[in-house]
C-alpha cells in the first residue's frame, strides 16, 4: 500500500479521540503521550496518526495492522499468568522513533517509505472474541506505541474486562497523568521499556529519560502490575554507569519490580554493531541484584543465561518458575506464593474473574 493510500486509509477509518484539550483559536492539546502536542487545525501530532479537523481530535480507530497469538512470556510478562497465551495486537504510527525499532514496520509505517504495513478493518469484539476462541487469558495493545491509540484499546478493553480478560500494554512509557487516569479503570499490566538511563540519547530516540521516568512511576502508582525492559545494545546503553543507574533507579520505587535485560541483534536502522553478548546480559543482571531488585532476567537467549531466566523465591531460594525462552517448564507457585516457605511473591497470578463497574466508563478526559 502506497503511503499517500495508506494515510487516506488512516483518516478515513478515524474516530474523535478523548484525550484532547480545547487550547482556543482551533488549536488542540493532545493527551495522549508526554510530548502533549498543540496541534493547529488540518495538522497531525508528532506521531502522525492523531489530527486536528475542524476543531476535533481524531485518531486511530477500528482496525489492526497485526493481530496474533503469544505466549505472555514474549511480552515480556515474567510475573502475569505464567505459561498463558495472550492475544496481541496493534495499529501504526509512534511517538518514538528509534533506530532498533524490531516492530517498525507498524511503529514507523508513516515515517519510513520501506514501512508500509496493511491495516485490518475489524471490531473490537472481534479481536475478544478470537482470544476466547484460542484461549488467551489476556489481550495485550503492542507493536505500535499503544499510548497514541489509547481510546481504540480502552474499546477493546471494554470487551475484554466483560469476557473476564486480563489487559495489557507493551509501551515506551512517555505517557502523561491524564493517559494514565484513562486507562486507569481498564488496563492491568504494562510492561515499559526503559532504554537507558541518557537523557542526550534518549532525544535521540524521540523523547526525554524524565519524563519515561515518570511514566514509570505513574504506572506504578496506578496500581498496573509493571515490569521494565532494558533492551542492552552494544556502544549505546551497556556501560557500567548507565546499567547501575537504572538498576538504582528501580530499587528506589520497588525491589519487587521484575527487570528484564534483553539482547539486541542488529535491526532496522542500527546494522552497524554486533549483538549483545551473554557476558554483558549477566553483568548487567548482578549489577541489578547487587542494587537490590528481587527479579532480574536475561532474555533474548534462551538456555544460554543459566538461572536468568528463571524465577526464585527471594526468601528461601526455592525455583518457582523453571523457564527457557518463552516457554514454561515448571511451576511451584501457589496462590501467588513459594510452595516451600509460603513467602507472597508479587505478581498477577489469577486470571480475572469479574467485569469491571459500570461506573468507571464515564471517565472524563481533556476538560480545563
Amino acid at each position: 500500500m502506497a503511503r499517500e493510500t495508506l494515510q487516506t486509509a488512516l483518516e478515513a477509518r478515524a474516530a474523535p479521540m478523548a484525550l484532547a484539550r480545547d487550547e482556543g483559536k482551533g488549536r488542540l492539546r493532545c493527551l495522549a503521550c508526554g510530548h502533549r502536542c498543540l496541534i493547529p487545525e488540518g495538522r497531525a501530532g508528532i506521531c502522525k496518526v492523531r489530527f486536528n479537523r475542524g476543531g476535533t481530535l481524531y485518531g486511530p480507530w477500528g482496525y489492526v495492522a497485526a493481530l496474533q497469538d503469544d505466549p505472555i512470556e514474549k511480552k515480556p510478562f515474567y510475573h502475569a499468568l505464567p505459561g498463558s497465551m495472550a492475544t496481541s495486537f496493534g495499529m501504526l504510527g509512534c511517538d518514538f522513533h528509534c533506530g532498533y525499532c524490531q516492530n517498525w514496520l507498524t511503529s514507523q509505517a508513516l515515517r519510513d517509505e520501506q514501512a508500509l504495513a496493511p491495516i485490518r478493518p475489524i471490531e473490537a469484539r472481534a479481536i475478544v472474541d478470537h482470544a476466547r476462541h484460542v484461549g488467551a487469558l489476556s489481550v495485550t495493545s503492542t507493536y505500535n506505541e499503544p499510548l497514541i491509540t489509547s481510546e481504540w484499546a480502552v474499546e477493546v478493553f471494554r470487551e475484554a474486562r466483560a469476557a473476564r480478560l486480563t489487559t495489557a500494554y507493551v509501551s515506551n512509557g512517555n505517557s502523561t497523568d491524564e493517559v494514565i487516569a484513562y486507562l486507569r479503570p481498564w488496563l492491568d499490566l504494562c510492561k515499559i521499556d526503559l532504554k537507558g538511563f541518557d537523557d542526550k540519547r534518549y532525544r535521540a530516540l524521540g523523547g526525554t529519560l524524565q519524563n519515561v521516568l515518570d511514566g514509570i512511576a505513574r504506572a506504578q502508582r496506578a496500581g498496573f502490575w509493571v515490569e521494565v525492559v532494558t533492551l542492552v545494545v552494544p556502544g549505546f546503553n551497556d556501560s557500567d554507569e548507565e546499567l547501575r543507574a537504572i538498576a538504582g533507579f528501580l530499587v528506589e520505587l520497588s525491589p519487587d519490580i521484575p527487570w528484564h535485560v534483553t539482547a539486541f541483534h542488529p535491526d532496522y536502522r542500527m546494522s552497524d554493531r554486533g549483538a549483545t553478548p551473554v557476558a554483558t546480559l549477566m553483568r548487567a543482571r548482578t549489577f541489578g541484584q547487587a542494587a537490590g531488585l528481587r527479579y532480574v532476567y536475561a532474555g533474548n537467549l534462551p538456555g544460554r543465561v543459566g538461572d536468568g531466566e528463571n524465577t526464585r523465591c527471594p526468601q528461601c531460594g526455592e525455583l518457582l518458575i523453571e523457564r527457557r525462552g518463552f516457554r514454561v517448564l515448571r511451576q511451584r507457585l501457589e496462590r501467588g506464593q513459594c510452595a516451600r516457605c509460603r513467602a507472597p511473591i508479587p505478581g498477577f497470578w489469577e486470571p480475572r474473574a469479574a467485569e469491571a463497574p459500570a461506573r468507571v466508563r464515564e471517565t472524563r478526559i481533556g476538560s480545563p
